[in-house]
């Protein structure tokens, strides 16, 4: 019953999401609302490809912030990649509201002075549910996810290193995203373990594939990994959630390196993620206010 209900609450997010598409194309419709990001948000002039099932290249765009002392300092910082990045910065672009990365980040700098780059890479409309799962469904679709996660490891990640001041160890190195992002930040983190040590599990649509069973149980993460997972109570997928996390323990993953949090009253959406991410962020690089 419970995963019936989920899978109604998805296709609706799921059709939102294509809406979200639909809208960023449609200037007149993104004109209505006004841009929302800070000026330390810019877009890359490089897009990136990834081959999608077909064999067509198909191009995103890549959102990046800097901390707000990046201009006026030659410190190095932790890098975030972030998925969906129409949602992460700018209510113009966001089709449910948005994430208000910028705007947490910059607060936190505020207050401790420590400072990230976050990398926001556009989904891609009909795209996303191919590029966010390793794994097929018979019904969403899915299976380039191994792909998607190649083009961040073999091309966007050097391309960032290169052209800014990173911390490139995996130690620095998060990956985050929520619902179909969460599961493709799960399988990212235990498939390169060496590339991205900080793990942000959101709202993970673990309920995709049974086949992330096998993958956890021979795939534990590097000692020095850390996880943060989190689930919202009025989501519909807590069972699954649960059943990932206790495996995910018995496979060998450290408990004093993860956080498992199931949220009174969170719902699936940019709302709920917007109200823990300062959490998420906080646990997966130790920072204390």
């Amino acid at each position: 019953m419970k995963q019936s209900i989920y899978l109604i609450v998805f296709s609706l997010f799921f059709l939102a999401s294509c809406k979200k598409e639909n809208a960023a194309k449609d200037s007149s419709k993104s004109q209505e609302k006004p841009s929302t990001k800070a000026e330390n948000v810019s877009m890359l002039d490089q897009k990136f490809n990834v081959v999608n099932l077909k064999g067509e290249a198909v191009a995103r765009a890549i959102w990046l912030y800097l901390p707000p002392n990046y201009d006026s300092s030659e410190e190095r910082y932790p890098v975030i990649y972030m998925h969906d990045g129409q949602n992460l910065f700018d209510a113009k672009t966001s089709y449910a509201g948005e994430w208000g990365v910028d705007e947490i980040l910059n607060d936190l700098y505020t207050k401790t002075k420590k400072g990230f780059i976050v990398v926001g890479i556009n989904n891609v409309g009909a795209e996303r549910m191919n590029e966010y799962s390793p794994w097929k469904h018979d019904k969403y679709g899915g299976g380039s996810g191994d792909r998607y996660v190649k083009m961040i490891v073999e091309e966007l990640k050097p391309y960032i290193d290169k052209n800014y001041r990173t911390k490139p160890e995996a130690e620095f190195t998060g990956i985050i995203g929520s619902s179909m992002g969460g599961l493709i930040s799960y399988y990212a983190g235990l498939a390169y373990p060496d590339v991205f040590g900080r793990l942000g599990v959101v709202s993970p649509s673990f309920w995709f594939s049974k086949e992330i069973l096998d993958f956890t149980k021979n795939n534990p993460a590097l000692s020095n990994t850390k996880m943060y997972l989190l689930l919202g109570d009025k989501e519909g997928m807590t069972k699954e959630f649960n059943e990932v996390s206790k495996l995910l323990v018995d496979s060998g993953f450290p408990k004093d390196h993860m956080q498992q949090k199931l949220i009174p009253g969170g719902e699936h959406n940019e709302a709920f993620w917007n109200s823990q991410f300062l959490n998420v962020i906080r646990f997966l690089y130790d920072i204390e206010l």
